[in-house]
């Protein structure tokens, strides 16, 4: 490495800590103490401020993101991706904050998950923090306004497949509505992709959240050889020339032989890619006064998940040709620097930007590719 590069490089590490810095010990402690401690209160809050920032005008949000340092990207599944790490589906569920994501540092983001109807989710509280293990806890069950009026919203602002309205690309992730019964899921699908295949770049089915009853049993066997045929099928007929490419997310939960299982049947259904890996049922490596929340029903998220995501996409790379994003856990760019080198494409964040902030997306696009 020359001079100036080392030099460029520690400059970029100076700026990066000074961003942590101050995300961690002055914004953070401030946001998380507004709405008196409610964490799903305090989420809304700030989709609706990035919403609202993302109305401003084309040429600032390109500065923001020229300034979080977007670079690089990727190839993935014929989509050219302009930065390496994405929005995680769940941070945004309905859209809201979608103008916003690229002027963060983002190079993609994967709205929803969104329902073929509107659905309020499960009782609150439903969303908990574990601070000292930098973790979450979430059983919100799929509340979003539906799959017609997120394809209204993007409608509204001239987003189709392929033009980059919003600056990068979109992913989209289809989960079922929770009064269809299990054997109605496949419809139930298909009704959310007919709606929003023409806005997604591409489309994530969420068949691995523990938030819907049922909901895991779809990666099982011919429920999803079922699945999986169907919407690569309906995706090509919606588009013959250029279906959009459709991603499966998996549980981190799944045992190998059952992972394995996954891999061979969305290979043979076409299915264009894999997203390792959902929230875990699992209970380890929450920290001190955190074990109170072991209790709370509901997937758990963040640094607890960091090794166990990143096997499963190891495991994924060694048993298939699948292309891989990985997510959960990625606290830093250390952490998404391991995912990248077990394997994954790209890596997506939630829980590591909001305990980390935008410093944590900067750090990413800074690493070397």
């Amino acid at each position: 490495m020359s001079a100036a590069e080392q030099a460029r490089t520690k400059g970029q590490e100076l700026v990066n800590r000074g961003l942590l810095a101050g995300y961690q010990q002055v914004l953070r402690p401030g946001l998380f103490r507004l709405r008196g401690g409610d964490a799903e209160a305090i989420h809304e809050d700030m989709i609706r401020a990035l919403g609202a920032a993302g109305r401003l005008p084309a040429p600032a949000q390109r500065l923001a993101g020229a300034a979080l340092g977007r670079r690089g990207g990727a190839t993935v599944a014929g989509i050219q991706f302009p930065g390496r790490v994405g929005v995680a589906a769940g941070l945004d569920k309905n859209g809201i904050a979608a103008r916003a994501w690229a002027g963060l540092g983002f190079g993609f983001a994967e709205l929803g998950t969104v329902t073929a109807q509107a659905q309020p989710g499960n009782p609150k509280p439903r969303l908990f923090r574990a601070k000292q293990s930098e973790a979450i806890i979430n059983r919100m069950g799929f509340n979003n306004e539906g799959a017609q009026a997120l394809a209204s919203r993007l409608e509204e602002w001239g987003v189709q497949r392929g033009n980059r309205a919003l600056g990068i690309p979109l992913g989209i992730s289809l989960g079922k509505t929770k009064v269809t019964p299990l054997d109605g899921a496949v419809e139930d699908y298909l009704t959310s992709l007919r709606l929003l295949a023409d806005k997604a770049d591409y489309v994530a089915v969420n068949i691995s959240s523990p938030n819907t009853p049922g909901l895991r049993s779809l990666q099982d066997g011919d429920a999803l050889r079922e699945l999986t045929k169907a919407l690569v099928t309906e995706a090509r007929v919606l588009n013959e020339v250029s279906p959009v490419p459709i991603f499966v997310k998996v549980a981190p939960d799944l045992t190998w032989e059952a992972l394995d299982e996954v891999l061979e049947t969305c290979e043979q259904a076409g299915v264009s890619g894999l997203i390792a890996t959902n929230t875990t049922l699992g209970r380890d490596g929450l920290k001190g006064s955190d074990v109170r929340l072991a209790a709370e029903a509901g997937g758990l998220s963040g640094a607890p998940l960091t090794v166990r995501s990143r096997e499963v996409v190891a495991r994924i790379v060694e048993r298939s040709a699948l292309p891989v994003m990985g997510v959960g856990g990625i606290m830093t760019p250390a952490d998404a620097q391991a995912m990248f080198d077990a394997g994954a494409r790209l890596v997506q964040v939630y829980s590591g930007f909001i305990y980390n902030g935008p410093a944590l997306v900067r750090g990413i696009n800074s690493l070397p590719h």
